[in-house]
């Protein structure tokens, strides 16, 4: 028998967040050493737990979950949706727009599947969370990666953006709050995306998943509310606002004039209905959930645990010489720049590995998302503020005298 090759489209789909850094820190669990998993954000390995808001729903309803529901998902569930995202300002939708799936990461698919012939490109930040970029070639177009500039808080550089729009552009992708950045995006720039996606004829794709997290007394914007006349396929779920990660709950609202969209809606209707529909159980907690927003915000106000977590990072990460920072304004992430001149570093994977092995910290650098240059990393900010003060200086005496070969 032949050997079983791997398709070509594979040759390209990275996972560093779960990859071959990850698989080595298993291994050392194994052989009994304690690893500091900075890789992922899954609150759950942290010590966060399920809110007693879902604890009380899935008690009372959870018989409604032994059967298929509809494609799109459960009644109750997208009118708590729609409930939500009419109350950012999203208006004209309806629950025949929204469509839950098994997290954002199948709708994300969905999305793309529906919308793309191969060759087709996508406008991708980078840095990005890879789900973004691996799920463009998978469904056989291109990526097309436009910058996000540190020097302006992380924000999308606009000219950037033009620059790389052609006839094959089909979409541009929007992660607000950022990941792996932390940063939050303002009205102005906003505005100036969709008036490009505007002139350009161009879909909009927003991830929102970390709307509910935001710190220092911002708010987030949806820029679907700022763009009622053009269609935005916006994200969302319960994974991090609720620490629900397992629960693979999330879903996509298509917004916009319906007449434009209609055609791209059937599509994502009938890949809906090919996986039957999303999870039943997970979808029994969303109407809990979006009426439950003490949750979220008992975390990123001042006291909560993600806020803490946060100044403490930033605390520490500022003693280290050869590091610099901006500093997040919601998510969990921080994604530091290293000197890549004074640690002679030219491989940020190697970077990572010393890293874990000298130290046992798992992160993951900044090519794992999308990130051209060496000279970045990420890092989950869930820990309790102690194991993460230990873990950061842990890293300042790991760089101090580090050279890599």
């Amino acid at each position: 028998m032949k050997e079983i090759l791997s398709a070509k489209k594979m040759d390209n789909i990275h996972s560093d967040i779960r990859g071959p850094l990850f698989y080595e820190a298993l291994e050392m669990q194994k052989r009994g050493i304690d690893v500091l998993k900075l890789n992922t954000g899954n609150p759950a390995s942290f010590g966060f737990t399920m809110p007693e808001s879902i604890q009380n729903a899935l008690k009372d309803q959870i018989h409604l979950a032994l059967g298929y529901c509809d494609l799109r998902g459960m009644p109750e569930a997208r009118e708590a949706i729609l409930s939500y995202h009419k109350s950012k300002g999203i208006c004209d939708i309806t629950a025949d727009d929204i469509y839950i799936g098994n997290g954002v990461s199948e709708v994300v698919t969905m999305a793309l599947q529906a919308l793309l012939d191969d060759g087709d490109e996508v406008l991708v930040p980078t840095p990005c969370y890879s789900l973004w970029s691996n799920s463009v070639r998978l469904c056989g177009g291109k990526p097309v990666f436009y910058v996000c500039d540190e020097k302006s808080d992380w924000y999308p550089d606009c000219k950037d953006i033009e620059s790389k729009i052609t006839d094959k552009t089909k979409a541009i992708v929007i992660i607000n709050p950022n990941n792996p950045t932390g940063s939050l995006y303002s009205e102005d720039i906003l505005l100036k995306i969709a008036e490009i996606a505007r002139k350009n004829n161009i879909l909009v794709f927003s991830d929102e998943i970390y709307d509910r997290l935001v710190l220092d007394g911002f708010s987030h914007t949806s820029i679907a509310s700022l763009a009622p006349d053009i269609p935005v396929v916006t994200m969302n779920g319960l994974s991090k606002s609720h620490c629900l990660c397992g629960f693979r709950c999330g879903w996509m609202v298509i917004s916009g004039p319906k007449k434009i969209s209609e055609g791209y809606g059937q599509s994502i209707i009938k890949l809906a209905s090919m996986r039957l529909c999303a999870n039943a159980i997970s979808q029994i907690a969303i109407p809990a959930a979006l009426n439950d927003k003490e949750t979220p915000a008992s975390m990123v106000r001042a006291g909560g645990r993600i806020f803490e977590q946060r100044e403490v990072t930033a605390s520490e990460l500022s003693k280290i010489d050869g590091v610099s920072f901006i500093k997040n304004k919601a998510a969990f992430y921080i994604f530091p720049k290293i000197d890549c001149k004074r640690f002679n570093v030219t491989d940020d994977k190697k970077f990572a590995r010393d890293l874990l092995h000298e130290t046992n910290i798992l992160i993951v650098p900044g090519s794992g998302f999308e990130w051209r240059e060496v000279d970045h990393f990420r890092i989950v900010m869930l820990p309790q503020k102690e194991v993460l003060k230990s873990a950061l200086q842990r890293l300042g005496a790991f760089l101090d005298g580090y050279k890599q070969n």
